[in-house]
């Protein structure tokens, strides 16, 4: 994938949700704060996730555990769908640390060849990502209390899609400028 695509998709899809929680505040922190315990949103994130991190263990050309890629290929499916049955408890915090994670592998795999160095505005914020999803999956409900933060008031609520609006914005610009030509 291009990291002009790539740029410009992580701006939109970070920037939309923004617009909602500017034009309706309350509905948009409701919504937040179901989504920690949300057992529909875990049926969608693990699974996504599971299959995903299996595609990519298949795709992987690392000829050291070649011979392990069969036990591994099951093994990780069995994780990965058995935390659904098993880890319902805050599993769409977990389903989307896999997911973040897989996405920010992605992210600096696409990154890491372009000759720019605003390039590097990915790459730290994939890295927030990575720090963020770790310790969410170490410790879900601290996502609860960081949503119950964000979306104390309508004022916080708002200012903080503005801030993460600036972000997506910043993306998208980028996919346009800098990022074209990669």
């Amino acid at each position: 994938m291009k990291l002009s695509i790539l740029s410009l998709l992580l701006g939109l899809g970070y920037g939309l949700p923004q617009f909602y929680g500017l034009t309706k505040p309350a509905a948009f922190a409701d919504a937040l704060r179901k989504f920690p315990r949300s057992q529909l949103w875990g049926f969608i994130l693990m699974p996504l996730g599971t299959v995903w991190f299996l595609y990519n263990l298949k795709s992987d050309q690392i000829s050291d555990f070649d011979a392990f890629k069969p036990i591994l290929f099951v093994g990780f499916a069995v994780i990965g769908f058995g935390a659904c049955a098993f880890v319902r408890d805050f599993l769409a915090v977990r389903g989307l640390a896999v997911v973040v994670l897989l996405l920010a592998k992605l992210v600096l795999d696409t990154a890491r060849w372009a000759d720019t160095e605003w390039r590097l505005v990915l790459a730290v914020w994939t890295y927030v990502w990575i720090v963020l999803a770790v310790w969410f999956t170490i410790s879900p409900w601290r996502l609860r209390d960081y949503i119950g933060f964000l979306t104390a008031n309508d004022t916080r609520i708002r200012l903080s899609c503005a801030l993460r609006l600036g972000l997506a914005l910043l993306l998208v610009v980028l996919s346009l400028t800098a990022f074209r030509a990669y």
